[in-house]
């Protein structure tokens, strides 16, 4: 079976953005887009419809830029404080990632590491290299850019696992002393990181991406 002439030719590929048309966020209707209102309105929904998200580069740099700043204190100050029969101590992620390193705990050390350390810091560089490109205007490897955001996505909906480590690293930290165990500033920087990161990657276009591949007849800057 032969491939047709248009789907051999990315050029030749017809969008809905080519063919001037939008989809509604709400019920997802696609209707042609209007240029002569400021504010167009969903034939089924009356819900205010856009060609792309209205200001969705501000808003993920916005949220990008805090979940960046508060991960330095999310890995710097304690996340918990234990307190016992034998002391008093605090632990930060690095610290309980050690613990369990010295104590042969390997493979638990591995899993907090790589899950409150790897990839929170991977999803910060990802979505700030699409923020880059998209700016750019970079015509650099759509697809794999694409199947970047892709990947970003389904771990933000793992992403509070990386809390739930964190739970558990409290519970097996002092698992054979009588302790008390309180929550530490780290442990709140760390969950807004978590929650910041999964509103940057839901705030973010992925259309944006091939905006500057695809190519428009009317040339016209997105609203």
């Amino acid at each position: 079976m032969s491939t047709p002439s248009s789907l051999r030719d990315p050029a030749a590929v017809r969008t809905a953005s080519g063919e001037h048309l939008v989809s509604c966020h709400a019920c997802e209707l696609v209707q042609p887009l209007a240029h002569t209102v400021e504010k167009q309105r969903c034939t089924r929904c009356d819900a205010v419809v856009h060609r792309r998200n209205p200001e969705a580069i501000a808003r993920t740099w916005a949220l990008l830029i805090s979940a960046a700043i508060l991960y330095i204190p999310a890995n710097m100050f304690p996340i918990m404080h234990t307190a016992s029969i034998l002391g008093s101590e605090d632990d930060t992620i690095m610290s309980g990632v050690a613990l369990f390193w010295n104590d042969g705990n390997i493979p638990l050390a591995a899993v907090i590491f790589i899950a409150s350390i790897l990839v929170p810091m991977l999803k910060l560089l990802s979505i700030g290299f699409l923020l880059i490109t998209v700016q750019r205007r970079s015509k650099w490897q759509p697809r794999q850019r694409t199947t970047l955001y892709r990947i970003v996505e389904g771990i933000g909906r793992w992403s509070m696992l990386d809390v739930f480590v964190i739970t558990l690293t409290v519970a097996l930290v002092r698992f054979n002393t009588l302790a008390v165990i309180t929550a530490r500033p780290g442990a709140l920087a760390f969950a807004s990181v978590v929650v910041l990161t999964m509103l940057a990657s839901m705030q973010f276009d992925p259309r944006l991406i091939w905006d500057n591949v695809d190519t428009e007849p009317s040339g016209k800057k997105h609203d």
